[in-house]
């Protein structure tokens, strides 16, 4: 049986997977999901 990551890396390199990333990457251009990443990365950082 494949392991965990080995089953992943497959699923990425296959044209679902690549829509997927393709898709994540279209939202993360956007402005409006940059500035409440960056939010939320804040807030991570301020529970250290």
């Amino acid at each position: 049986m494949a392991s965990l990551v080995q089953r992943i890396r497959m699923f990425l390199r296959s044209p679902q997977g690549r829509q997927i990333v393709e898709r994540g990457r279209r939202e993360l251009a956007k402005p409006s999901n940059q500035h409440r990443i960056r939010q939320i990365a804040a807030r991570l950082r301020g529970r250290r």
